[in-house]
């Protein structure tokens, strides 16, 4: 799994589902190519100080990490937009939400066809 990292991307998987839970907002895009998926991480100054969305972030870096990179699908960009609410949140109800969502944005996402069974 690679990391998103610029601007362009982030801004295009705005434009994608969006998966929201109680800790974190999922945005997931669909790309034109089919590289491996990559992965990005958001946290507005709403949520706190440095310290705290710091906090957040590591978090949900974790989270992606140890359940999430086998889950993500390639030619895919996700986007994980920190909450407050992920501060206090135990871990294992984290992790549980972000499978949860994940689940729920690829059910979301548009069939794809294969256009070799004609």
């Amino acid at each position: 799994m690679e990391r998103l990292r610029q601007r362009a991307d982030f801004l295009a998987a705005a434009t994608g589902i969006k998966t929201p839970s109680a800790g974190f907002v999922l945005q997931t895009r669909k790309r034109t190519d089919e590289g491996p998926a990559r992965c990005g991480f958001t946290v507005s100054k709403k949520v706190g100080n440095a310290v705290e969305r710091n906090r957040v972030r590591r978090r949900l870096r974790e989270i992606v990490r140890l359940s999430g990179a086998a889950r993500m699908r390639g030619g895919h960009d996700y986007v994980l937009i920190g909450r407050r609410a992920a501060l206090t949140l135990p871990f294992a109800r984290i992790a549980q939400d972000f499978d949860g969502a994940l689940q729920r944005a690829h059910k979301r996402a548009p069939a794809t066809r294969d256009t070799d069974d004609r």
